[in-house]
């Protein structure tokens, strides 16, 4: 294991975070402050307790996956995507590190920047609602397990992008509509049968469910589920970057 180069990696993807501070943590905890106050305060107010949780609180952990979702996938995508949009790719393929040590590297760092906005919007939501943690050790579980999928899964987006226009479309018309629909503002039990089944097709669902868990101890999904579907999409996504470093797919080309 070429640990020199996987810190190396590291270090550069962290570096370019606090360059762009604004941008990569500012900015969402910000939007996420935002949320709070509207949802929160002025509409949550005005809303019953859901699941014996008042609304305010209900919705903390469908804003933090919102946002983590959001950036682990900006944060890996971008940052593969940018040696292959500078030609610097081909340096990297030709170094002595193999394709599981620059995963490490790139998915490791977004992960990292991933989990710390996640623990700020945390610390952020308790200037606006009280909130108590049912599952302290399986919210870090969780919270960790979801920015690794993710970011890998911004990794792979990032080898299929060719333009900075392709970055974008997954998060923002795929993932966030998804995590919307996928009961970050409500519990999908509040919707009719024919709807609640629908929705146990999106996987946001899973995500969600199992941190609020942690958050509160009740969930609209198993945990055990919630976390299988999670550690299976690891486990698709994990294959498909192995593949396309073996055929070399969006990468030599």
């Amino acid at each position: 294991m070429n640990l020199q180069g996987i810190r190396a990696i590291y270090h550069f993807e962290m570096a370019r975070t606090f360059r762009t501070v604004l941008q990569s943590v500012a900015a969402p905890v910000l939007t996420t402050s935002l949320y709070f106050i509207v949802f929160g305060k002025a509409i949550g107010s005005r809303m019953g307790d859901i699941d014996n949780i008042s609304y305010g609180a209900f919705i903390i952990p469908g804003l933090v996956m919102l946002s983590l979702l959001s950036e682990s996938i900006s944060n890996a995508s971008f940052g593969i995507y940018m040696p292959k949009w500078a030609g610097t790719i081909y340096e990297l393929l030709s170094a002595p590190v193999s394709w599981v040590e620059v995963l490490i590297g790139y998915v490791g760092a977004a992960a990292t920047k991933s989990v710390m906005l996640g623990l700020l919007i945390m610390a952020t939501a308790r200037l606006f609602v009280p909130y108590q943690i049912a599952h302290p050790f399986w919210l870090i579980a969780i919270l960790l397990l979801t920015a690794i999928t993710f970011s890998l899964f911004g990794f792979i987006i990032g080898l299929w992008a060719d333009n900075f226009q392709k970055l974008q479309v997954v998060p923002l018309l795929i993932i966030t509509p998804l995590t919307f629909l996928g009961g970050a503002f409500y519990s999908i039990n509040m919707l009719p049968p024919l709807w609640q089944t629908i929705t146990l097709f999106n996987p946001v669902v899973y995500l969600i469910s199992g941190f609020r868990w942690a958050f509160y101890g009740v969930a609209d999904v198993q945990i055990g589920v919630s976390i299988g579907v999670t550690l299976a999409f690891l486990l698709a996504c994990l294959t498909f970057v192995w593949w396309a470093f073996k055929t070399g797919y969006k990468l030599r080309s």
